[in-house]
């Protein structure tokens, strides 16, 4: 269960990066701010909370965007690449929130 809400939080951070990437091009602080927000607000995360899910999920932007801008991809490769990078995310995020 923990698994599914871990996941959940990053896919909901980089929907959010992806959504606000095109709306805020040049501004990354901007970006993690609105963010923290969202998750201390959403999700009722302490603000260290916040700064660190925050700071994993930036931490894996350019992987990110890597998969999604390569054409060679096929949908289904890009989405077990995706899987590998979730996982990697949610081991570093799962300790930060506990029980």
């Amino acid at each position: 269960m923990k698994h599914f809400i871990v996941a959940g939080i990053f896919l909901m951070v980089a929907m959010i990066t992806s959504v606000n990437s095109y709306a805020q091009q040049g501004d990354p602080a901007a970006r993690q701010a609105q963010m923290k927000q969202k998750l201390m607000t959403d999700l009722k995360m302490t603000d260290v909370q916040a700064d660190s899910v925050v700071s994993i999920s930036m931490s894996y932007s350019p992987q990110r965007r890597a998969i999604f801008q390569d054409q060679s991809l096929s949908q289904d490769d890009k989405q077990a690449k995706m899987k590998v990078i979730t996982d990697q995310a949610d081991k570093r995020i799962q300790p930060i929130l506990g029980d």
